[in-house]
């Protein structure tokens, strides 16, 4: 996931806003305590999740890969007074402690949390979305945009995670399922005419596909 130099990484994340107290907390105890810390979006991308939330200011914010809540925190600073993030997951594992986590956020009553598979949930959600954020199961990213771009307003956004995987996308000898995927999903959406589309050096890569 390191695409700069760390003293340049180290200088733009000084210089970028801090991270919240339950941010913060978040962070440290899922780098303490849970399994594959590297899947937590972290204080850098965080804050550009944050900024883009609150530029596009959404009502209905899907996040479809929930992990330990703090991307969900972190896109839920940008809701409007009556907006409503959902996010899904099917890890039942870290539920209670997820759970906890939006308990003691500000945004706690505005955030619906569902343990499930999300191609069984999105088409039962019947909501008009602003914000999709998928970061989940890469084998079924292509399946996500599919679903759920119907159900993004004209003007709205999705946003993909981890679409460089780590380089290997632009590297010809690596060929697994999941680099194969990302590839396929990339030159998708890059010709997809519904969608404007820029992809983001980001921490692992951020996909961002604008609908028209």
């Amino acid at each position: 996931m390191e695409f700069i130099a760390q003293e340049l990484d180290q200088y733009c994340c000084s210089h970028t806003a801090e991270e919240n107290e339950l941010l913060k907390r978040i962070n440290r105890e899922t780098h303490l305590e849970v399994l594959q810390p590297r899947m937590l979006s972290g204080h850098f991308q965080g804050r550009v999740l944050s900024m883009l939330s609150k530029m596009i200011q959404p009502k209905r914010i899907l996040e479809i890969g929930t992990y330990t809540g703090y991307s969900a925190l972190c896109l839920a600073e940008g809701l409007t007074p009556d907006g409503k993030l959902v996010t899904i997951d099917v890890n039942e594992e870290l539920a209670a402690r997820v759970q906890s986590y939006f308990d003691a956020s500000s945004f706690s009553k505005q955030i619906s949390y569902v343990i499930s598979p999300a191609l069984e949930v999105i088409p039962s959600l019947q909501e008009e979305w602003d914000i999709v954020f998928i970061d989940a199961d890469k084998q079924n990213y292509i399946a996500y945009y599919e679903m759920v771009l119907p159900l993004v307003k004209i003007g709205g956004y999705i946003i993909l995670d981890n679409v460089l995987w780590s380089g290997k996308v632009t590297e010809p000898d690596k060929n697994d399922k999941d680099t194969v995927l990302l590839r396929k999903l990339n030159d998708l959406i890059h010709e997809d005419e519904r969608v404007e589309e820029v992809l983001l050096p980001i921490r692992d890569g951020l996909m961002i596909a604008r609908k028209k």
